[in-house]
Order: C-alpha cells, then sequence, then structure tokens
C-alpha cells in the first residue's frame, strides 16, 4: 500500500544501519553470531507481528540480540519498531500460513530425552546457550505460538542448519518437546510500556585510559585484531588506551569491560569530537567482531589511525575473569 512506503523507506535506513551486521543485509541470517534467517519464508509466514516487536525492542536477555527500545535505553521509538516489522515483511509473500494452533499435549519430562539427542547440541541443554537460536528463551516462548514451534521443529528452515524432524521424531515426540519448551517459559507477556522520549547518548567519560602512560605493545592495526590478553596485558601496565564498547547501550548498561566507553556502531558522531587521534582505540562487542569492526572501519574513515578491534569480544574476556562493570560509568 502507497501508506505503507514511507514506513518501508525508514525500515530500510534503519535495518540497514542496526541489523544488517548480524542478520545480513538481505535478511539472510548467520552473518554473525548465527543471527535468524528473518527473511526465511516459513519463519515471515509463520512468525506474529508481536513476536518480531518484542524480540526488536525487548531483545535476547544473555545472547548478543540487543535490546533496541527507547524503554530499555536503545535508540528506536514504537514507530521505529513498527517501521522496522513492515520492511522485514517486505520480504515475504504476505501469505501467512495456517499454523497448528491447538494446545500442546505432550508430556515434558518425555521430552528432554529427545531434546538431548537431537536440539541441545546446536541449542544448548536447556534451550539456551548453544550455537543456534536460544529456543529456551523465556521472551522467546512468551511470544512464539505453539503453532509457530510445531512449524520449526517439523519442517525446519530450508538453506540453514536446523533440519525438519517430523520423520525421525513423529508428531507425539514433536509434542513432547514443545511441552518441555513450555516447562522454560516463565511469567506471561505484558503490555508495552508507554512511549518515552529516546534516550540522551551515555556521556562518553574521560578517555584515554592512563592519559600519562606508554603507548602499548603488540596491538594489531585494524582490520587486523588484537587478543584479549595482549590487551588485558598493556592495561595492566598502563598503557594510553581507550576501550570502545561498540554495542547498543542497553548492553553497555548491563555489563562493560572495566574502564570502558560507550560508543554505540551504528551512531558514532556524538562522539568522534571527543576521541583522541594520537592514542590506540580498541572497539570491541559480544559477536565478537561483527559490531566492533562495523565501528572500527567508520573510526578509520573518519581519520583515526590508531584503531583495532578486541578479537575474542566481550564473552572471552568474561571467562578470562578481566574486570568488567555495570552501569552508565566506564
Amino acid at each position: 500500500p502507497d501508506d505503507e512506503a514511507p514506513h518501508h523507506k525508514m525500515g530500510a535506513e534503519l535495518y540497514g544501519r542496526m541489523c544488517a551486521v548480524c542478520h545480513g543485509s538481505s535478511g539472510e541470517g548467520y552473518l554473525a553470531d548465527q543471527a535468524t534467517a528473518l527473511r526465511h519464508p516459513d519463519f515471515l509466514a509463520s512468525v506474529t507481528d508481536d513476536y518480531l516487536r518484542q524480540a526488536i525492542a525487548e531483545g535476547r536477555a544473555n545472547t548478543t540480540m540487543s535490546a533496541w527500545s527507547v524503554d530499555r535505553g536503545g535508540p528506536l521509538s514504537r514507530a521505529d519498531t513498527d517501521a522496522l516489522i513492515t520492511f522485514i515483511r517486505g520480504w515475504g509473500s504476505g501469505a501467512r500460513k495456517a499454523l497448528d494452533e491447538r494446545p500442546n499435549t505432550g508430556s515434558a519430562p518425555s521430552g528432554a530425552p529427545n531434546f538431548a539427542r537431537s536440539c541441545a547440541s546446536c541449542h544448548g541443554p536447556r534451550g539456551t546457550g548453544g550455537p543456534n537460536v536460544g529456543i529456551g528463551n523465556p521472551e522467546l516462548l512468551k511470544h512464539a505460538t505453539n503453532g509457530f514451534l510445531r512449524l520449526a521443529i517439523t519442517k525446519g528452515r530450508s538453506g540453514t542448519p536446523m533440519p525438519g524432524f517430523s520423520a525421525t521424531l513423529g508428531d507425539p515426540a514433536v509434542e513432547d518437546i514443545v511441552a518441555l519448551l513450555r516447562s522454560w517459559q516463565t511469567g506471561s507477556s505484558s503490555k508495552p510500556p508507554p512511549p518515552v522520549k529516546r534516550p540522551d547518548p551515555i556521556p562518553l567519560g574521560p578517555v584515554p585510559l592512563n592519559p600519562h602512560g606508554p603507548e602499548p605493545i603488540g596491538f594489531q592495526l585494524y582490520p587486523s585484531a588484537t587478543k584479549a590478553d595482549v590487551v588485558k596485558a598493556q592495561l595492566d601496565r598502563r598503557a594510553r588506551i581507550a576501550l570502545l564498547d561498540a554495542r547498543a547501550p542497553p548492553d553497555y548498561m548491563n555489563e562493560h569491560i572495566a574502564g570502558a566507553v560507550s560508543v554505540p556502531f551504528y551512531d558514532p558522531d556524538p562522539y568522534i569530537a571527543s576521541l583522541p587521534k594520537d592514542t590506540w582505540l580498541v572497539s570491541y562487542c559480544s559477536c565478537p567482531h561483527a559490531e566492533s569492526v562495523t565501528l572500527a572501519r567508520k573510526l578509520v574513515a573518519k581519520g583515526f589511525s590508531k584503531v583495532t578491534v578486541l578479537d575474542e569480544g566481550l564473552g572471552v574476556w568474561k571467562r578470562r575473569k578481566y574486570e568488567t562493570r555495570t552501569g552508565a560509568k566506564p
């Protein structure tokens, strides 16, 4: 429809800035962190707008999928989110599948062995923590209908690592797995909060760390990356460094490397004038490279010559038990 054209155009711009880095420029998925193939016809034909809206706005806790809504400290208003949904829907035919939405009749205890054999290696032992989508995430399950889950399990997603299990498991076993997934679901959906003003960027804070310190040793110039152990060693040496968290502000607020400042990959411009050009800038994210590389590329385009990317990202930094902090302060 003609009245959707401006919405679609705005959604395309937002998608290109914030989503394509992981989901791919055409929604093909798996560009970073095994991100969902959003344009897959079975996904688009079975997913609800409510599911998409919640995933974009609230993100997925304990994954690299950020919470993007202004209510969570992100950059997207409700209108922005709706524009993104309009754009994503444009990849589909518009026809929705007739899903099997009957109440689940399975047994969660019976589903556990089949899940362990067929699903855990990709999705994690309780549906989270694996290399692929966290199907045990409670927020995902709140908004995923029984029909959506049944279709994904039985038919899979052709062209992706997700196979169909209809022939190998059969309908009763699929019902048991759906019951197991539902047993991991907690709480209930709530009404979306009222719109709020888009938050101001997080203040940059002091940069660089150790302003009178020596030059770091062993840093690899972008497009090469620098190992976490090397960056930590130079911090311990009190070298002059600026750590830049490239993720969305809610991720930074939730946890960041001690001393890092927030410079979101999709909009670094508010911070550019305050970043020192005579100091090594270390960009990092969780993916571990998608958002951090995007920020590094933009910094180089702005004339910064001492730029590197933290090779393994925040996940390895945390596993090494190197210091992190929460909140808005570095």
